[in-house]
């Protein structure tokens, strides 16, 4: 049994040594993705276009592993300000049919390159 990445060119690229996700049998770990439009490389300007590039990023590396949001077991929300908690809450939940996977969601002192949200999660195929 060895674990294998996974990388797509749909998201962004690791800002650190880390790679997008790592998968090993039918799991899949993916690796907090800042709210990056993969298009533009940059920041988006406000924590719910972050939350909704998050997710995307997250959307297009589970699909290059072959899962999808619904699949998802768990996820972790980063935010450096509580105050958006529904902002994203909102954006969150337009991702999921409404089986919603367990979650945990923690505001951060600072995120990479200035983030206002990442997202992490656990998916199987």
């Amino acid at each position: 049994m060895e674990k294998q990445v996974v990388a797509t060119k749909n998201a962004p690229g690791a800002v650190g040594p880390y790679v997008q996700a790592t998968k090993l049998e039918n799991i899949i770990y993916c690796s907090g993705q800042l709210g990056i439009n993969p298009v533009e490389g940059k920041l988006a300007t406000t924590v719910e276009e972050q939350a909704h590039c998050s997710m995307k990023n997250l959307g297009a590396i589970l699909r290059e592993a072959g899962s999808d949001y619904r699949k998802i077991l768990k996820t972790t929300i980063f935010l450096t300000n509580m105050d958006d908690f529904s902002t994203v809450n909102e954006v969150y939940q337009s991702y999921f049919d409404g089986q919603y996977p367990a979650r945990s969601c923690v505001q951060v002192a600072k995120l990479p390159l200035g983030g206002l949200v990442e997202v992490e999660c656990v998916a199987f195929l």
